[in-house]
């Protein structure tokens, strides 16, 4: 019965769409009536009132019951509810409203409005900077919309008013702020080619068209069919800078409050077009220079803000409807002054810090300068880190100098092959194919491009290199060999691993009953890099061993060979060991969770179970091999003590916190031992501030912990005869604690 009602109600839609339809065509297509022009046709469409059949039809309707019309399509459903409604239709008026706003933008405006508006448009560049779209922070300026639109074919189109005649309009307006507002839209064009030339996006194929779509979160690079005077050079603007100054410093008339402002501004602007015109200039010094005389300027300009006077009605969310945009209107974004100057301030330091990478000293301090500086808080800007992509990997070339190969090589010495014939430069030289150094250059050639069959490399490589094997046990006589290219493969297999892990307590993903079990995984993965680092210890020591010539040249690099094994072993082994201090067991969350101090998430959330958040934490080492991953069985058999064994037996508590307690104490002294090494040694020359900054917030960690597991051990020993949750109480670390990849609670008596 229902499916006939909505049948019938179908067809009766259906029969109400094609009357109106048939009421059009016979009046169209009547041959006594010519066609008319669309004027009169309009005039003339005979339009039916359907409101009440409609609503006779709708009622017969169950609750939550639809009806399809094929001639209605999603097309159309949206375009409905995108007319006239004010979050959809850029269009739309409100009642009195106007299409454009009545403002002229080369009415006389004030010395202090001049100062304003150029604060308004720094804010404006900030909030793009920070991933706002242009249509939401820069093009809402009339005045830079004015330069932009028509397209100027000459510098001198590039103006507020195209049409003015010369020698009548406001130097102040058209020859300061214009020049204010002509340089930040060429260093917007010097930053949107340095972020768009990097391979920082995720290319993808647009819906029915062969164009590829950049996408980034950080950064909305669309243009909106607008050009950022990039066929206009540096030289020609900075031109128009001076005119401005020289002007500016003229005016007598203006106070000096005002005109120390201006100069401050355009003195500014002048420094980052500079700035940021020539930032693939391999000369540290010089671009450091460049940027720190702009963080000089900064304090200057903050403190002649209070002398600017905005001027609101220049900007204005209206332009939007001329842009060339498939996005629903936005609210303009409306960034506070003090907010853009940090941020500035934040972005000229990293600027000036990030050309410290150029000095190559080696692939591992390419890696800790890296590593450190993307870890930096607050996070660098996008364009900064662009920047450092392109200081890097430009032209293909590391740093300008030094090719792909000779970085892989470097890093193989490093690690597993200290002055070894594989890595011989000399190999690229020899022409002869029978020559087994020829087929050593090809073999390497190839591992360079394809590291994953770095085994079968190992292999093939052992009857040119003359490597003898490893001879374990006088009984069984196996035979253990080197495999040096696999084992530089599997070192940094491991170590993006740990990444992985410690990006996951970074991000605060692990929910709080996790932190546990992804502790002592992170525990197992160091432990698996410990014995990874120590197995290519033995090789290289006993190819140093077998070296019957120890040249000088020899011995250095067999040195920093040992030199680099010995700190990456020490940074291992103390991060196994305050993970295990933080792990099941041995480690403070273990302790938490076993007085029930810390809410199961699956008490929470009733669809959860402990497997499925097992399988969604190590879903990113799904596909490894080795090492192998831990089951859910293993991992929680580590991880858990029930409660019941808790209450019943304190001894057993202080068993766990004593040997949290002794794990803490091993991994705050190597911490400390870490933080102590030589900058060179530690592979962090370019970056040695930060990086011993990063190692004593650990130590402080450390120091937390031991203070937390001395609170937990004092309430066990205290007989007090009531819960674990009345005694103690936890406060988990937030946004803030001493080190993002190591999250201490702190725990405290009631």
């Amino acid at each position: 019965m229902e499916g006939e009602i909505s049948n019938s109600l179908a067809r009766d839609i259906v029969q109400l769409h094609l009357a109106a339809e048939q009421d059009v065509d016979t009046v169209e297509r009547n041959p006594e009536n010519p066609p008319l022009k669309r004027k009169d046709a309009a005039k003339r469409i005979h339009a039916q009132d359907i409101s009440c059949d409609f609503r006779t039809a709708a009622s017969a309707l169950n609750t939550g019951q639809l009806v399809k019309d094929p001639y209605f399509t999603l097309f159309e459903a949206v375009g409905a509810l995108e007319i006239m409604d004010s979050k959809m239709d850029s269009g739309f008026l409100a009642e009195g409203e106007k299409l454009e706003d009545d403002f002229d933008v080369s009415q006389e405006v004030l010395p202090e409005e001049i100062v304003g508006l150029m604060d308004q448009v720094l804010c404006l560049e900030m909030a793009w900077h920070m991933g706002y779209p242009l249509s939401q922070s820069l093009f809402t300026s009339y005045h830079i919309d004015r330069i932009l639109w028509p397209n100027p074919k000459t510098l001198d189109e590039a103006s507020f008013d195209r049409q003015r005649e010369a020698g009548l309009e406001s130097k102040l307006l058209h020859v300061v702020y214009r020049a204010y507002c002509v340089a930040v839209i060429k260093c917007c064009d010097y930053v949107h080619r340095r972020i768009g030339a990097e391979h920082y996006y995720e290319l993808v194929a647009a819906p029915q068209s062969h164009v590829n779509v950049i996408q980034e979160e950080d950064f909305v690079s669309n243009l909106y069919n607008r050009n950022f005077l990039t066929h206009f050079n540096e030289a020609g603007i900075q031109k128009l800078l001076d005119e401005a100054l020289e002007y500016t410093e003229r005016q007598a008339s203006i106070e000096e409050t005002t005109r120390y402002a201006i100069v401050t501004r355009l003195n500014l602007r002048r420094r980052m077009l500079n700035a940021v015109a020539s930032d693939l200039d391999l000369s540290k010094n010089t671009q450091i220079q460049k940027w720190m005389q702009c963080t000089e300027l900064l304090p200057k300009l903050h403190e002649s803000r209070p002398v600017a006077k905005p001027v609101k009605e220049a900007f204005s969310i209206k332009i939007q409807r001329r842009m060339a945009s498939s996005v629903p209107p936005r609210p303009m974004v409306e960034i506070d002054f003090e907010d853009a100057h940090t941020f500035l301030r934040h972005l000229c330091r990293d600027a000036a810090d990030v050309y410290n990478v150029i000095e190559y000293r080696g692939s591992s301090d390419i890696l800790n300068f890296v590593y450190i500086f993307q870890s930096r808080k607050p996070q660098p800007s996008i364009y900064i880190r662009c920047l450092l992509q392109s200081l890097i990997f430009h032209d293909m070339k590391i740093l300008g100098t030094v090719t792909i190969t000779k970085l892989v090589f470097d890093d193989l010495e490093e690690l597993t092959l200290p002055a070894d014939i594989l890595l011989d430069p000399a190999n690229g030289d020899i022409e002869a194919p029978h020559n087994p150094r020829f087929q050593i250059a090809q073999a390497m050639r190839e591992h360079v491009l394809r590291i994953g069959d770095a085994e079968n490399l190992d292999v093939g490589l052992r009857k040119y290199t003359g490597e003898k094997p490893l001879i374990e046990g006088e009984a069984s006589a196996a035979e253990i060999w080197s495999f040096p290219l696999s084992s530089w493969a599997y070192y940094y297999k491991l170590r993006q691993m740990e990444w992985i892990i410690q990006m996951g307590f970074e991000l605060r993903v692990y929910q709080n009953d996790e932190l546990s079990g992804m502790y002592w995984y992170l525990s197992n993965a160091a432990a698996a890099k410990i014995q990874h680092l120590e197995r290519i210890h033995t090789f290289v020591m006993q190819r140093f061993k077998q070296t019957k010539k120890r040249s000088a040249d020899h011995k250095k690099r067999f040195s920093r060979c040992f030199s680099f094994l010995d700190v990456t072993l020490l940074e291992a082994s103390a991060t196994q060991w305050f993970a295990m201090a933080l792990s099941k067991c041995m480690e403070l969350y273990t302790g938490l969770s076993y007085f029930s101090l810390i809410t199961d998430r699956c008490e929470l959330v009733p669809y959860s179970t402990p497997e499925l958040r097992h399988a969604l934490r190590m879903r990113p080492f799904m596909q490894l091999s080795i090492p192998e991953l831990p089951s859910y069985a293993e991992l929680n058999g580590a991880t858990s003590i029930t409660r019941s064994d808790a209450e019943k037996d304190a001894d057993q508590a202080l068993s766990v916190l004593d040997m949290a307690e002794e794990a803490t104490k091993v991994a705050r002294k190597e911490w400390e031992a870490l933080g102590k090494l030589e900058a060179e040694k530690a592979r962090c020359v370019n970056c040695e501030e930060w990086w011993r900054a990063s190692v004593k917030d650990i130590v402080r960690a450390c120091i937390a912990c031991s203070i937390a597991i001395a609170t937990m051990k004092k309430a066990v020993q205290t007989p007090h005869g009531k819960p674990m949750r009345e005694v103690l109480k936890v406060e988990m670390p937030g946004e803030k604690s001493y080190h993002d990849f190591w999250l201490v609670p702190k725990v405290s008596l009631r």
